[in-house]
């Protein structure tokens, strides 16, 4: 064999590698930048979120405008940073999608070990917060001020398990079906969607839920509706898991 044929032949073998699964990590990066992708990637989402709120309020009383602005930014927020940090960690930014990509790995699947989910869950915790107090010194709020937007109705609840459970669906079909490159664009399709379609404007994020609420504001969370929210969150994944496995089951050959 030559050895321009070599080269062929080790480049077909390179793209015929598996790819990773939904945010999981690629190799050989080293666990702390991953993490500091989580901290700094789930901070500026969170900025993202809460700063847009608090500009869309101040720009105009109409609520209808304000989610729109809101939602907007986040799509378009939550796309670039996918795309950027996607490569690095995965762009996970979200503890259900760290835990539910464990629970895949650890039944055969590709993706985060326990000792990873055990980094990146506190990374993106810490991250969201700081992207609270960040977005509320950006606009001269005081630093951290709990919300008192209380969220405990039992509906926005039901919201919450649809918003997530629909996340976790997205993402490992698109891994099952090996089109995660549309995940920047998918992902961040389907959270600005499901801003309107949920009756809670899809949180589906319990670090992003614990950021929000330090920050009074349009996007906030009051504390005493935390636990509902996280729990439901939770429940939404376990049944975007069961989802993904009745919809993207494996085929079978089947004898003629």
């Amino acid at each position: 064999m030559t050895a321009t044929h070599e080269s062929a032949a080790e480049s077909a073998m390179s793209s015929a590698e598996p790819q990773p699964a939904p945010g999981a990590t690629p190799p050989r990066r080293p666990l702390t930048a991953r993490a500091a992708a989580e901290l700094v990637g789930t901070a500026a989402l969170v900025a993202v979120v809460i700063g847009s709120g608090i500009q869309a309020t101040e720009l105009t009383q109409d609520v209808g405008v304000q989610l729109l602005a809101n939602s907007l930014a986040t799509v378009f927020g939550l796309g670039v940073l996918i795309l950027l940090l996607g490569p690095v960690s995965g762009a996970h930014f979200n503890p259900v999608v760290t835990l539910a990509e464990w629970w895949t790995a650890r039944r055969g699947g590709a993706g985060v070990t326990l000792r990873e989910v055990v980094v990146y869950v506190p990374a993106q915790i810490v991250g969201a917060i700081a992207g609270a107090v960040l977005a509320d010194a950006m606009f001269g709020k005081a630093l951290v001020e709990w919300s008192t937007h209380d969220r405990s109705a039992g509906h926005l609840l039901l919201g919450e398990v649809v918003a997530t459970a629909g996340l976790i669906l997205l993402i490992f079909g698109l891994a099952r079906t090996d089109q995660l490159r549309y995940a920047p664009v998918a992902v961040a399709s389907y959270i600005g969607a499901a801003y309107w379609f949920t009756s809670s404007t899809s949180f589906a994020n319990p670090a992003v839920t614990i950021g929000r609420t330090f920050s009074d504001t349009f996007a906030g969370i009051a504390p005493g509706s935390l636990v509902g929210f996280i729990s439901m969150q939770l429940i939404g994944a376990v049944v975007g898991l069961a989802l993904v496995a009745l919809v993207f089951a494996p085929g079978r050959d089947t004898a003629e």
